[in-house]
């Protein structure tokens, strides 16, 4: 089954799963579906900074292909939980697993540029790992370190090169991240 054609939770009032649907078919319709959204970190103690493993995602994803974002991102399967989904696509994207921490969540509804729409409620996850990642090139073109200095700074220069979500987390939520 591709990733497009698995079915995942839609979500109604007071956050609660209402059923499942596929993926593709729930942003063509932006129908509201829980998603993950995982940051990991490294404490860099030559320079006293934290860093944030960004992905660069793969050509072949449908939609937001070749633009930075968080670590990773999916969408929990049918009767999967989100922290057990958070988990997974680490492992399906970075290759590897580390203790992960829900920070706290949020809704979103913006149209993408190939017209699809995102209406998620995105859980989101932090956890520390301090080696380099295994990527699946398939879900990942490349990744990289950054500090919050550099990717605010090129956020504001850059802002086409990276996902919605992304942007939002890092401009409204922040602070819950502990990015310091």
């Amino acid at each position: 089954m591709k990733k497009k054609d698995m079915f995942i939770p839609l979500i109604g009032k007071k956050n609660k799963i209402i059923g499942f649907e596929k993926k593709e078919k729930i942003h063509i319709r932006g129908l509201l579906h829980s998603a993950v959204s995982v940051f990991i970190f490294k404490n860099d103690t030559k320079n006293n900074n934290k860093l944030l493993m960004l992905q660069k995602r793969s050509s072949e994803k449908y939609h937001s292909s070749l633009l930075w974002t968080n670590t990773c991102c999916s969408h929990p399967k049918k009767d999967e939980s989100i922290l057990t989904a958070a988990h997974r696509c680490l492992i399906e994207e970075m290759g590897f697993d580390c203790f992960l921490e829900k920070r706290f969540c949020f809704t979103y509804h913006e149209l993408l540029n190939n017209g699809l729409i995102e209406n998620e409620l995105d859980h989101v996850f932090v956890g520390y790992y301090s080696h380099p990642p295994v990527i699946n090139s398939r879900e990942v073109d490349k990744w990289k370190w950054i500090t919050l200095k550099e990717l605010i700074k090129d956020i504001h220069f850059y802002p086409n090169s990276y996902t919605i979500w992304f942007k939002i987390i890092i401009n409204k939520y922040l602070n819950k991240l502990n990015f310091e």
